[in-house]
């Protein structure tokens, strides 16, 4: 078939049509996932034209496989959480979409006191399992979209589910369909894509729901799960691996558009953040998120890094609040109960913070020479210094300067008596043999004792 490519305004010649792979034995690609050795990266060089859609978004999943991996929140948690991603997402919904369980009577509650709300963003959607009743149920709490799990890789197909490929097709379209019956707009979460034969199940299987979705008139959605963090962003890698591949594949194959197509990964290689900026970039609308990438084993996609990967790609924040952003670390700390490693970047408590005597002095002349950007104005966070025998005058300066908020004519000179006494019971305590950074309350501590009532916290 020879069509026009809407996008690049080139006629395309695609002579093949990809039909389902009804395989006796399950392909589990044992060279590239030898289960006993690290999964390997094999190249093929093929190479796929970027394509960001015009908009991009985020959608979180907080409430759903946040939940997964520690204690359920209550629902006054999740309604505070939601009413602080409405903030953060802003006026144009960057933050477009969020999802709820909705099998206990605790997880209704929740659903149902944010929907009273009335937010246009994020829109509440749901995962269910794939059953009549859970469609109805959905239904009838008045969810326009809601998930549905149809894993795709054999390693599910025929060990999990100990179904054929063809009848895991027929099952799961019996069962998008009967989505469509109740009046819901489904969303198939492609699990396992990363370990799945694309041309011999994915894309038959995709080109069937998109022939649904133009028999309905149903926009129906794929989300592509890198369910275990297998997807690799490299260019030129062989599938199943490739997130650019899986996303081109899904767009140029099966004619799915970038609204239709969302992509959700995991962190169990260090690769879940520039994985979905590549998603992004390759025609992939949206990337699935959860706050500080709470979720199963090593976690999901961070929210608060998509969203600043979102200004560093788009040049702007298009109205996100990112002082949002402290705020919900500080309530999961504190009213959750959830401990965020320090070094996280943008929510960890030292994230902004130096040691090093050397930094300090440059933060001291311009916080800019070792500060990310101006995490005081993004954040509500300024950039601060631990004290300690590295610190040195100007890093004790820096911290006095800092926490007591000192405008430039009231500022602590590195040269001043309170920072030479305070320089030298430092320098006694690791003479000492001590081993921590000075703690906030005992530098309050130290200025109180000698420069008594100069400051007031």
């Amino acid at each position: 078939m020879i069509e026009i490519n809407d996008k690049t305004n080139l006629l395309e010649l695609d002579p093949y049509e990809y039909e389902l792979h009804d395989v006796k034995e399950p392909e589990l690609f044992r060279a590239i996932f030898p289960y006993t050795e690290v999964p390997k990266v094999p190249f093929n060089y093929r190479h796929v034209p970027m394509g960001m859609p015009d908009k991009i978004r985020i959608t979180d999943t907080t409430f759903r496989d946040g939940q997964q991996s520690q204690a359920p929140y209550s629902a006054k948690q999740i309604e505070d959480v939601f009413d602080m991603l409405h903030r953060l997402s802003g006026e144009n919904g960057i933050i477009s979409q969020t999802e709820f369980f909705v099998y206990s009577k605790k997880d209704r509650e929740a659903l149902e006191r944010c929907m009273a709300k009335g937010y246009k963003f994020p829109e509440i959607t749901t995962w269910i399992r794939a059953t009549k009743e859970d469609f109805k149920l959905v239904k009838d709490i008045g969810i326009r979209e809601t998930g549905i799990l149809v894993s795709c890789s054999d390693y599910h197909i025929f060990k999990k589910l100990k179904m054929t490929r063809s009848e895991a097709l027929e099952h799961y379209m019996a069962v998008v369909k009967d989505a469509i019956n109740a009046g819901l707009v489904p969303r198939c979460h492609f699990e396992d894509i990363t370990r799945a034969d694309f041309y011999g199940f994915v894309v038959p299987f995709a080109n069937e729901l998109m022939k649904l979705s133009q028999e309905s008139g149903i926009p129906i959605k794929i989300r592509a799960c890198d369910t275990m963090g297998y997807g690799i962003p490299y260019p030129g890698v062989a599938l199943p691996r490739s997130v650019s591949g899986i996303v081109y594949g899904l767009q140029h194959y099966s004619g799915i558009h970038s609204e239709q197509l969302e992509w959700h990964g995991h962190n169990d290689f260090y690769k879940g953040v520039v994985n979905a900026a590549v998603a992004w970039m390759y025609g992939a609308s949206a990337v699935n998120c959860s706050l500080f990438g709470i979720g199963e084993r090593t976690g999901n996609i961070p929210l608060e890094a998509m969203v600043f990967e979102y200004a560093s790609l788009k040049g702007t924040l298009d109205g996100m609040d990112t002082t949002v952003i402290t705020e919900l670390a500080d309530y999961f700390r504190n009213n959750i109960g959830y401990d965020i490693p320090d070094m996280t970047p943008f929510v960890g408590k030292h994230f902004n913070i130096t040691r090093a005597g050397i930094h300090a002095d440059g933060l001291l002349k311009d916080e800019e020479i070792y500060n990310i950007f101006d995490t005081n104005k993004l954040l509500k966070r300024p950039a601060l210094v631990s004290c300690s025998n590295t610190s040195g005058l100007a890093g004790i300066a820096y911290w006095i300067n800092v926490y007591f908020n000192l405008k430039d004519d009231e500022k602590i000179d590195k040269k001043s008596e309170l920072v030479l006494k305070i320089k030298e019971w430092i320098d006694k305590e690791y003479e000492g043999g001590r081993q921590t950074v000075i703690s906030d309350e005992e530098m309050l501590e130290l200025i109180e004792k000698f420069a008594p009532g100069r400051f007031k916290v």
